[in-house]
């Protein structure tokens, strides 16, 4: 894995972006990026969040939750490191906002996993609801035929993978 992904969560909604760029360009999706050369990923995650929101969380308020990957039978093509970043319930943070990575907004948990929600990435209705409300670390592994998810496989993660 060479990425991360978070979701920093303020109450009952989540900091959400709005990608200007592909691969998820249009679709609302956590924050995160590319992991840097001698990076741990948590360091990458705190970093991509000040880069992308331009708020700074301590790790200690962002939590590793597991990973997610995409197969095509046994082939894994991509895969990332997901995280939970919980901010204090007053935090002022004024949305919408235009940044060079997307739009930044804050969007309702109930919308942003609601299985009919066609705006955000295809995958976060069925892992995010397990990330938010669950202490346990899981491996989420989504498998396709071409473009299409056929199945969804869900394990704990019982050792850290780096």
């Amino acid at each position: 894995m060479k990425y991360t992904l978070c979701f920093i969560q303020r109450k009952s909604e989540l900091l959400m972006l709005n990608r200007f760029k592909a691969p998820t360009m249009g679709i609302w999706n956590g924050v995160g990026g590319k992991i840097e050369i001698n990076e741990t990923i948590e360091e990458s995650v705190q970093r991509e969040i000040l880069e992308e929101t331009g708020l700074f969380i301590e790790l200690d308020q962002i939590t590793h939750k597991g990973l997610v990957t995409w197969q095509e039978k046994d082939h894994v093509f991509g895969g990332m490191y997901i995280f939970k970043a919980d901010v204090a319930e007053d935090l002022y943070y004024n949305t919408p906002i235009k940044t060079d990575e997307g739009i930044l907004d804050w969007k309702r948990i109930d919308w942003v996993t609601d299985k009919q929600n066609e705006g955000v990435g295809e995958c976060i209705p069925y892992f995010l609801p397990i990330l938010l409300n669950d202490d346990k670390k899981y491996h989420h592994a989504f498998y396709y035929e071409g473009s299409r998810v056929v199945d969804v496989v869900v394990k704990e993660q019982i050792s850290m993978m780096k």
